[in-house]
């Protein structure tokens, strides 16, 4: 007797088989994109964070929380570029197997090949916009936060090398310190007593030593002179073998201000609310732009497909490299071209509509435009032909270049 064999359940989610083919090959390199430009973004935020914060009380606390409010913002930085590195990634290796060729000979059409990638777009704009929109704004003003109260949380009681410690009525720097910064030489010290009255302090060496309670810090100084003003106007100059003094550790200072006082730590529903309403004390055209802005780059995603299809499939003919430095260039070019848009609007030059989604047409329409040139003969439109061209230009060029110096 045989026994029949049960299937085990797949969870497709209803898509056709060509798509969950194409989508499974693009989540690897999109995710492993975003994760190297998330963390290389983030890691070199971190090490200048550490540079600018190297005299803050808990340095390396505040640069974990402020690499962490960093997140949202890089990684809609980054997701746009990861998307389209995959799209070029996904559909070269599939150019170069002939797997394209085979679909298209089995009558599946180019738009049919670009419907998965184009809702992937659409599903990642959704994503865009609630980075952009909601979880960006809040981490924008945390940050702001965080840093207001690491730049106010006072000195840690070390000091490095030519760095100036400047608190409040003291001013201290040295010329050499040991790697944790309290052992010193050529120490200088000006400060203000509680009288008003001034002090300077100068040190051939200098140990630091942080008191238990880290509120204080005790300095003993040997070999150097201490100039102090009387109550009378005039100097007492002493010189010593050995001195010691104490000098406050600082706390934080007030918080910073409330949320909203930049319209790009405003959501995208209060910006919609404040520009419709007139409250604000923005100008309703920073507002619109902001708010058009955050939506234009959103909804550029889904039309990336549709420039990555014709530079992708132009592969064969090795254009590969120039195809995708034509793609940095483009997405750059609309970004800026975006910030330019912004810049306009809020000056006033031109409506905050015409300034944000006049380029965003113009970059779409584009993208658009080269899809619709490809559909007959994949991977020929003039953009294709002209890159082919200045990439054969250069080839040419370079061999040349390089047959004149053997030759001599």
């Amino acid at each position: 007797m045989t026994t029949a064999l049960t299937p085990k359940p797949t969870f497709t989610f209803g898509l056709p088989l060509l798509d969950r083919y194409v989508l499974r090959l693009t989540a690897g390199p999109m995710l492993g994109c975003l994760a190297v430009t998330l963390i290389a973004l983030l890691l070199e935020r971190a090490l200048r964070l550490l540079d600018l914060l190297a005299q803050s009380s808990d340095r390396f606390g505040f640069v974990v929380q402020l690499t962490g409010q960093l997140v949202p913002h890089y990684f809609g930085l980054a997701l746009p570029v990861a998307f389209f590195v995959a799209l070029f990634i996904v559909i070269t290796r599939l150019s170069d197997g002939s797997e394209i060729d085979a679909l298209l000979a089995s009558g599946v059409s180019l738009p049919r090949l670009a419907t998965p990638f184009i809702c992937l777009g659409l599903a990642l704009t959704f994503v865009t916009l609630i980075v952009f929109g909601y979880m960006q704004p809040y981490s924008r003003y945390a940050y702001r936060a965080v840093m207001h109260a690491a730049a106010n949380a006072g000195w840690n009681g070390q000091l490095q090398a030519g760095a100036f410690v400047t608190e409040d009525r003291l001013i201290m720097t040295a010329d050499r310190a040991d790697p944790q910064g309290q052992r010193l030489e050529g120490l200088f010290i000006r400060r203000l007593t509680p009288t008003g009255r001034e002090e300077v302090i100068t040190a051939t060496t200098a140990d630091l030593q942080v008191s238990q309670d880290r509120l204080n810090v005790t300095l003993n100084l040997q070999n150097g002179r201490r100039i102090l003003e009387g109550t009378d106007g005039t100097y007492d100059i002493l010189d010593f073998d050995s001195f010691s003094t104490t000098a406050p550790l600082a706390g934080a200072t007030e918080l910073l201000r409330a949320r909203g006082g930049d319209e790009r730590e405003l959501t995208l529903g209060e910006l919609a609310s404040l520009a419709g309403s007139g409250d604000s004390v923005l100008p309703r055209s920073t507002l619109l732009s902001e708010l058009y802005g955050r939506l234009a780059r959103a909804a550029f995603l889904p039309f990336l497909p549709l420039i990555a299809f014709p530079l992708g499939l132009a592969t064969k003919r090795g254009r590969r490299t120039p195809g995708l430095v034509f793609a940095g260039i483009l997405l750059l070019a609309f970004q800026h071209a975006l910030q330019l848009g912004q810049s306009l609007a809020e000056s006033g030059v031109v409506p905050a509509f015409f300034g944000i989604w006049t380029p965003f047409a113009l970059f779409t329409g584009f993208g658009v435009w080269m899809f619709m040139g490809s559909r007959n003969r994949p991977g020929e439109t003039p953009i294709s032909r002209l890159i082919g061209t200045a990439g054969d230009r250069i080839t040419r060029a370079m061999a040349a270049r390089d047959a004149r110096v053997q030759a001599s």
